[in-house]
Protein backbone atom coordinates (compact mmCIF):
# COMPACT_ATOMS: atom_id res chain seq x y z
CA UNK A 1 0.00 0.00 0.00
CA UNK A 2 1.50 3.47 -1.14
CA UNK A 3 0.99 5.84 1.66
CA UNK A 4 -0.16 9.34 0.31
CA UNK A 5 2.76 12.52 1.14
CA UNK A 6 2.07 14.06 4.71
CA UNK A 7 1.24 18.19 4.05
CA UNK A 8 4.91 18.67 4.94
CA UNK A 9 6.30 17.04 2.09
CA UNK A 10 3.82 18.73 -0.33
CA UNK A 11 4.45 22.01 1.27
CA UNK A 12 8.67 21.46 0.74
CA UNK A 13 7.70 20.19 -2.77
CA UNK A 14 5.41 23.25 -3.12
CA UNK A 15 7.99 25.76 -2.44
CA UNK A 16 10.36 24.50 -4.42
CA UNK A 17 7.95 25.28 -7.23
CA UNK A 18 5.52 22.50 -7.75
CA UNK A 19 2.32 23.50 -8.51
CA UNK A 20 1.61 19.62 -8.44
CA UNK A 21 1.78 19.46 -5.08
CA UNK A 22 0.29 22.47 -4.26
CA UNK A 23 -2.64 21.54 -6.00
CA UNK A 24 -2.52 18.00 -4.18
CA UNK A 25 -2.68 20.57 -0.84
CA UNK A 26 -5.67 22.33 -2.30
CA UNK A 27 -7.62 19.35 -2.97
CA UNK A 28 -7.05 17.82 0.16
CA UNK A 29 -8.37 20.70 2.21
CA UNK A 30 -10.23 22.49 0.24
CA UNK A 31 -13.48 20.83 1.54
CA UNK A 32 -12.57 21.65 5.50
CA UNK A 33 -11.53 25.19 4.69
CA UNK A 34 -14.62 26.17 2.94
CA UNK A 35 -17.01 24.48 5.70
CA UNK A 36 -14.99 26.42 8.64
CA UNK A 37 -15.64 29.38 5.94
CA UNK A 38 -19.35 29.13 5.46
CA UNK A 39 -19.46 28.18 9.19
CA UNK A 40 -18.07 31.66 9.73
CA UNK A 41 -19.10 33.96 7.10
CA UNK A 42 -22.98 35.16 7.25
CA UNK A 43 -23.03 34.44 3.29
CA UNK A 44 -21.56 31.35 1.06
CA UNK A 45 -20.52 33.57 -1.54
CA UNK A 46 -18.41 35.06 0.42
CA UNK A 47 -16.94 32.41 1.98
CA UNK A 48 -16.59 30.70 -1.16
CA UNK A 49 -14.14 34.02 -2.36
CA UNK A 50 -12.26 33.88 1.27
CA UNK A 51 -11.55 30.52 0.66
CA UNK A 52 -10.69 31.49 -2.90
CA UNK A 53 -7.87 34.11 -1.87
CA UNK A 54 -6.91 32.00 0.76
CA UNK A 55 -5.78 29.23 -1.73
CA UNK A 56 -4.14 32.53 -3.90
CA UNK A 57 -2.56 34.02 -0.94
CA UNK A 58 -0.72 30.79 0.12
CA UNK A 59 0.75 30.06 -3.02
CA UNK A 60 2.11 33.43 -3.73
CA UNK A 61 2.97 33.35 0.21
CA UNK A 62 4.20 29.58 0.08
CA UNK A 63 8.14 31.05 1.16
CA UNK A 64 6.54 32.33 4.66
CA UNK A 65 5.73 28.59 5.77
CA UNK A 66 7.88 27.17 8.31
CA UNK A 67 9.35 23.59 7.76
CA UNK A 68 7.73 21.31 10.45
CA UNK A 69 4.79 24.14 11.20
CA UNK A 70 1.41 22.53 10.08
CA UNK A 71 0.56 23.54 6.93
CA UNK A 72 -3.52 22.74 7.89
CA UNK A 73 -2.79 25.37 10.85
CA UNK A 74 -1.14 27.65 8.87
CA UNK A 75 -4.04 27.61 6.06
CA UNK A 76 -6.84 27.89 8.44
CA UNK A 77 -4.53 31.05 9.80
CA UNK A 78 -4.51 32.47 6.49
CA UNK A 79 -8.39 32.30 5.89
CA UNK A 80 -9.27 33.26 9.28
CA UNK A 81 -7.72 36.36 9.10
CA UNK A 82 -9.45 37.34 5.59
CA UNK A 83 -12.47 36.76 7.33
CA UNK A 84 -11.65 39.09 9.94
CA UNK A 85 -10.50 41.68 7.29
CA UNK A 86 -13.47 41.45 5.20
CA UNK A 87 -15.84 41.74 8.61
CA UNK A 88 -13.64 45.02 9.08
CA UNK A 89 -14.38 46.58 5.61
CA UNK A 90 -17.97 45.55 5.68
CA UNK A 91 -18.39 47.42 9.62
CA UNK A 92 -16.82 50.59 7.75
CA UNK A 93 -19.00 50.57 4.88
CA UNK A 94 -22.29 50.10 6.36
CA UNK A 95 -21.05 53.46 8.36
CA UNK A 96 -19.95 55.05 5.41
CA UNK A 97 -23.14 54.40 4.29
CA UNK A 98 -25.27 55.41 7.51
CA UNK A 99 -23.67 58.69 7.58
CA UNK A 100 -24.33 58.90 4.11
CA UNK A 101 -27.93 58.29 4.37
CA UNK A 102 -28.32 60.56 7.27
CA UNK A 103 -26.66 63.57 5.25
CA UNK A 104 -28.49 62.84 1.43
CA UNK A 105 -30.53 65.15 -0.28
CA UNK A 106 -33.87 64.27 -0.71
CA UNK A 107 -35.44 63.88 -4.00
CA UNK A 108 -38.79 65.68 -4.76
CA UNK A 109 -39.40 65.94 -8.50
CA UNK A 110 -42.90 67.88 -8.61
CA UNK A 111 -42.07 70.38 -11.08
CA UNK A 112 -42.42 68.86 -14.58
CA UNK A 113 -39.53 70.78 -15.95
CA UNK A 114 -37.31 69.71 -13.52
CA UNK A 115 -38.26 65.96 -14.07
CA UNK A 116 -37.46 66.27 -17.90
CA UNK A 117 -34.30 67.67 -16.98
CA UNK A 118 -33.11 64.42 -14.58
CA UNK A 119 -34.65 62.30 -17.20
CA UNK A 120 -32.43 64.16 -19.44
CA UNK A 121 -29.63 64.57 -17.56
CA UNK A 122 -29.41 60.42 -16.79
CA UNK A 123 -30.14 59.96 -20.15
CA UNK A 124 -26.91 61.64 -20.54
CA UNK A 125 -24.72 59.26 -18.08
CA UNK A 126 -23.01 56.18 -19.26
CA UNK A 127 -25.09 53.06 -18.40
CA UNK A 128 -23.00 52.19 -15.05
CA UNK A 129 -22.85 55.53 -13.94
CA UNK A 130 -26.77 56.11 -14.77
CA UNK A 131 -27.52 52.54 -12.80
CA UNK A 132 -25.85 53.74 -9.73
CA UNK A 133 -27.24 57.08 -9.51
CA UNK A 134 -30.66 55.53 -10.29
CA UNK A 135 -30.48 53.54 -7.20
CA UNK A 136 -28.76 55.39 -4.24
CA UNK A 137 -30.61 58.41 -5.23
CA UNK A 138 -34.07 57.50 -6.81
CA UNK A 139 -34.51 53.96 -5.19
CA UNK A 140 -32.99 54.72 -1.86
CA UNK A 141 -30.58 51.76 -1.90
CA UNK A 142 -27.59 52.17 -0.08
CA UNK A 143 -23.75 52.09 -1.67
CA UNK A 144 -23.21 49.18 -0.21
CA UNK A 145 -26.81 47.51 -1.58
CA UNK A 146 -25.83 48.82 -4.82
CA UNK A 147 -22.93 47.24 -5.55
CA UNK A 148 -24.20 44.11 -4.46
CA UNK A 149 -27.03 44.18 -7.15
CA UNK A 150 -24.61 45.61 -10.30
CA UNK A 151 -22.09 43.45 -9.15
CA UNK A 152 -19.39 46.64 -9.11
CA UNK A 153 -17.16 47.42 -6.36
CA UNK A 154 -18.14 49.69 -3.67
CA UNK A 155 -16.04 52.41 -4.45
CA UNK A 156 -16.73 52.38 -7.78
CA UNK A 157 -20.46 52.79 -6.87
CA UNK A 158 -19.78 55.77 -4.64
CA UNK A 159 -17.69 57.37 -7.81
CA UNK A 160 -20.30 56.67 -10.10
CA UNK A 161 -23.14 58.09 -8.00
CA UNK A 162 -21.32 61.47 -6.60
CA UNK A 163 -20.94 61.85 -10.42
CA UNK A 164 -24.31 61.26 -11.52
CA UNK A 165 -25.58 63.69 -8.61
CA UNK A 166 -22.83 66.39 -9.89
CA UNK A 167 -24.60 66.00 -13.18
CA UNK A 168 -28.36 66.03 -12.03
CA UNK A 169 -27.80 68.83 -9.88
CA UNK A 170 -25.94 70.82 -12.65
CA UNK A 171 -29.09 69.80 -15.37
CA UNK A 172 -31.43 71.31 -12.04
CA UNK A 173 -29.65 74.40 -11.73
CA UNK A 174 -28.51 73.48 -8.26
CA UNK A 175 -25.43 74.64 -6.48
CA UNK A 176 -24.26 71.60 -4.93
CA UNK A 177 -21.82 72.23 -2.40
CA UNK A 178 -21.86 68.88 -1.40
CA UNK A 179 -19.71 67.29 -3.87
Amino acid sequence: MIMAPADAELALAAQAGSADAFGRLVDRHQQALRAFLRRVCARSADADDIAQETFLTAWTNLRRFRAGTNFKAWLFAIAWRKRLSLERSLARGARRDGEWLETRPQWDVSDRADAIAVRRALEGLPLDQRAATALCLAGDFSHAEAADALGAPLGTIKSHVTRGRAKLMQALGVDDDAS
